[in-house]
């Protein structure tokens, strides 16, 4: 019997060998580039970023645990830590999914608008800040324009909100308040716009010149009530991504967002048609990779 127990252990050893060589064999490849992943999880939004140098960020968690089941997909199992969130907005299709990533990853800085709800979402987001900065010290901090984030070779740069929303209530329209950023890798530019509307996006069109990027997070899942043609024409991205679900109750996303967009010129990925889309840079060029 003892011999079974030895071989046992020794099998289970070779196992977790052979993972750790399979992920440093990934993690080695990926060296000069960054991942962007936009995460299939139904009504929602939730993109993860994987820097050229492994740093970690997480852009929303979606509307409940499926961004765990993603993550795991995504981090090898012993990292157990991510370097940056980013909640847009407290509505929970972006916030839910993050409660359970709260509790379950050590996370070193969260970046969010500071806007509270009257939710019982927002009030475990709340409880779930109390212990993560108990916890592990965790840097938070209220989004505000001009904000500038270095992740390795990559950088955020914030473009809204423009004043600080700490301790404000929005008790109707939440998402016009969303966190708006922007992230550069060399030559390449991603615009993700949590899900604003039409007016949000005039403001930030009044106030910034250079809008453009590669890649655009189409804002509000493809909604009407965002996405106006003059916003799109600034930002003239050779791909649109629309993260939203199958037969969704709004109809998401509405034809003429569609239309607008294919007038522009940009190829419409969505989550609900492709699942995970992932987008791998180099800095010059961009790959799209579906699951």
């Amino acid at each position: 019997m003892k011999w079974k127990k030895q071989f046992f252990l020794v099998l289970i050893f070779l196992l977790i060998l052979s993972n750790f060589f399979i992920w440093k064999e990934i993690f080695d490849f990926s060296k000069g580039l960054i991942n962007v992943i936009f995460f299939d999880v139904g009504q929602g939004d939730a993109i993860f970023i994987e820097t050229s140098q492994g740093h970690q960020i997480l852009i929303d968690g979606g509307p409940g645990k499926k961004v765990l089941e993603k993550l795991n997909k995504n981090i090898p199992f012993w990292d157990r830590t991510i370097d940056l969130i980013i909640l847009t907005h407290p509505d929970a299709d972006h916030l839910s999914g993050l409660n359970y990533v709260l509790q379950n990853y050590n996370i070193k800085n969260i970046l969010w608008n500071g806007e509270k709800k009257e939710t019982q979402t927002f009030k475990d987001w709340e409880k779930n800040l109390t212990k993560e900065k108990e916890k592990n010290n965790t840097n938070i901090v209220i989004a505000q324009k001009g904000q500038r984030i270095k992740a390795s070779d990559a950088v955020f740069y914030i473009l809204y909100p423009f004043n600080d929303l700490e301790q404000e209530i929005f008790k109707q329209n939440v998402n016009k308040t969303s966190v708006v950023s922007k992230l550069f890798f060399g030559k390449n530019s991603f615009l993700f716009l949590g899900d604003i509307d039409q007016k949000t996006e005039k403001h930030i069109l009044e106030e910034n010149t250079n809008l453009t990027a590669q890649i655009l997070k189409v804002a509000h899942h493809g909604s009407k009530n965002a996405n106006f043609e003059g916003f799109l024409k600034q930002v003239n991205p050779d791909f649109a991504i629309i993260s939203c679900s199958k037969n969704n109750p709004y109809h998401f996303p509405h034809q003429e967002v569609l239309e607008k967009l294919q007038k522009i010129g940009a190829k419409v990925l969505r989550t609900d048609q492709d699942g995970d889309i992932k987008m791998v840079s180099d800095g010059t060029n961009v790959r799209v990779l579906k699951n």
